[in-house]
């Protein structure tokens, strides 16, 4: 390893903390969902949830004290990452933890970072690596594994194919989310733009009001506790430590660290609700992160002696 190579991949201590912090609310989201899901429908739950990180957010830029003034192609990708990762994003995650459990959901969500690779090789001309290609085909036979395992397998037929389908979903919007919101950090303020993006999802949300309220007034304290929860420390917390980071680390860099993710997902709710990943879920879960870090490797290039890695791709 070059020392400019060692310099681009070094991490200081704020950022790893920065890291640690969002890995974890991000994966604690995955059981306080699970565990709301029977109280609470998966559009009244993001819409609660936004409002809280709404609030929260608007009081960490009150004391944060920074506006820098959105130019109009950065309102058009505002607009993008406030609708597709926290609008969409939390509605068919919630829409899916009512069928899969939160180990499951989690293995099918972390092929985000595949979809991100995809689309900045689509979407900004970077082209599309052979080792990008065979990862996202062992990804997304994971995926498919996964959907047998809880279609056609899944015991007593509480779970089926649609669960599958919207944590794909949630993992196009959240890819969507994240190619939208790189640009945005290299100028505007993390937390700006993590307030904006949660303001213009629970705008979209909106439609959802009627149900909220009708559900919240039936629902016990436990889950009312779980929705602001849900709010300030996976959303407001998280997604403002994710947008830090994001800032300093290149994007596939980090999305390389959502790997523990679903780890920590399926040990969780093995501990609070005894559910785990049938045998056959777990191999497709393996097979979709196998996917994610096949699409991270790269051909070996011949470097000229006297040539510096500038940087790790993005």
């Amino acid at each position: 390893m070059t020392a400019s190579t060692a310099t681009a991949t070094r991490l200081s201590p704020i950022v790893l903390v920065a890291i640690g912090v969002t890995l974890l609310a991000w994966a604690s989201a995955f059981i306080v969902i699970r565990g709301v899901a029977p109280e609470i429908g998966g559009g009244a739950l993001a819409l609660g949830r936004l409002v809280v990180g709404s609030l929260a957010l608007g009081v960490l830029m009150l004391v944060a004290r920074r506006w820098v003034r959105p130019i109009r192609r950065e309102w058009a990708l505002l607009a993008l990452y406030g609708v597709a990762w926290f609008g969409a994003y939390n509605v068919t995650l919630n829409l899916a933890e009512h069928t899969l459990d939160a180990g499951t959901t989690a293995m099918i969500v972390n092929i985000g970072p595949i979809l991100i690779a995809l689309g900045a090789g689509l979407l900004l001309g970077e082209g599309i690596p052979r080792w990008l290609a065979i990862g996202a085909g062992v990804a997304f036979s994971g995926v498919v594994l996964i959907g047998l395992a809880t279609s056609v397998f899944g015991s007593g037929g509480h779970v089926d194919v649609a669960g599958v389908l919207w944590a794909l979903a949630s993992a196009v919007t959240y890819a969507t989310g994240v190619l939208a919101q790189k640009p945005l950090v290299r100028r505007l303020p993390a937390v700006q733009v993590t307030f904006l993006g949660c303001v213009i999802g629970t705008l979209a949300c909106l439609p959802f009001a009627g149900q909220l309220l009708a559900e919240a007034a039936d629902a016990s304290p436990a889950a009312l506790a779980g929705v602001v929860y849900l709010g300030v420390v996976p959303t407001a917390l998280a997604f403002t430590t994710w947008g830090y980071a994001l800032a300093r680390v290149p994007a596939g860099q980090l999305g390389i660290s959502t790997y523990v993710v679903p780890p920590l997902a399926i040990l969780a709710g093995w501990l609070v609700f005894g559910e785990a990943p049938g045998v056959l879920a777990v191999v497709g879960g393996v097979l979709c992160l196998t996917g994610v870090g096949l699409s991270r490797r790269r051909d070996r290039v011949p470097v000229p002696s006297g040539t510096a890695v500038s940087d790790v791709p993005e």
